[in-house]
């Protein structure tokens, strides 16, 4: 009598488990709030015809009043861009040289194409010929890029420097080749030997050092013009 009143009430709670189970409401999850979207990435497609010279390529990016904002590429080789159909392709990230974003509107891509300049380290000089009119920029006549249709353009060459060296530029800032890997300079300049090659000196405060640059007229200036950047 003892066992079936023990089996008896324990079917009776059995019972009782299973219909709270079934009133019981189920736990509503907990939502999870939405990731914040990122904006999305800015890519602005750049294609260019190079002019047919060999050497290589350094491309810039300016802004409305013609400032240079974004050297994209310096001294790069042509297989280093997405070759396509008949251009060669590259992409700009709306960014300026600092990685910051540039506000949306019209940009504009031009650059050059620069051929194998010959750089001769002519050693130490006394002083940069300051007397003898040397000055921060000279005036180059480039190759005529026969792509353009153009008659053979003048650009406004420099000499720039960073932490890495020096190199020849545009007067608004685009490098164009390598002069030499000397750190820490601290003021250079240049000056013409003839049509086809610049002197440039260069000063890295216990010592002077004089380069040769031949060749500078091998170049070719190539524009990709106008960009929407949204």
């Amino acid at each position: 009598m003892t066992k079936k009143l023990n089996l008896a009430i324990l079917l009776s709670l059995a019972s009782t488990y299973a219909v709270l189970a079934q009133e019981s409401p189920s736990p509503t999850p907990t939502p999870t709030p939405p990731s914040p979207t990122s904006s999305p990435a800015r890519s602005v497609r750049i294609s260019f015809v190079p002019p047919p010279l060999e050497g290589t390529i350094s491309l810039g990016i300016y802004d409305n009043n013609s400032k240079l904002v974004r050297v994209l590429h310096q001294e790069a080789e042509p297989n280093e861009f997405t070759i396509g159909a008949d251009a060669l392709v590259t992409q700009w990230d709306g960014k300026n040289d600092d990685g910051e974003d540039l506000p949306a509107g019209k940009y504009h891509a031009r650059g050059y194409l620069i051929g194998h300049s010959k750089v001769q380290d002519l050693g130490q000089a006394a002083a940069p010929p300051v007397e003898d009119d040397a000055t921060a920029n000279v005036k180059v006549k480039l190759t005529p890029n026969p792509l353009a249709n153009d008659e053979r353009p003048i650009v406004d060459l420099g000499v720039g420097f960073d932490e890495e060296g020096s190199f020849l530029k545009t007067i608004d800032g685009l490098p164009l080749c390598t002069i030499s890997g000397t750190p820490n300079l601290i003021r250079a300049s240049i000056k013409k030997n003839g049509e086809k090659s610049v002197d440039v000196w260069q000063d890295d405060g216990t010592r002077i050092v004089r380069f040769r640059i031949s060749n500078i007229d091998k170049m070719m200036a190539f524009d990709c013009g106008d960009l929407e950047l949204k």
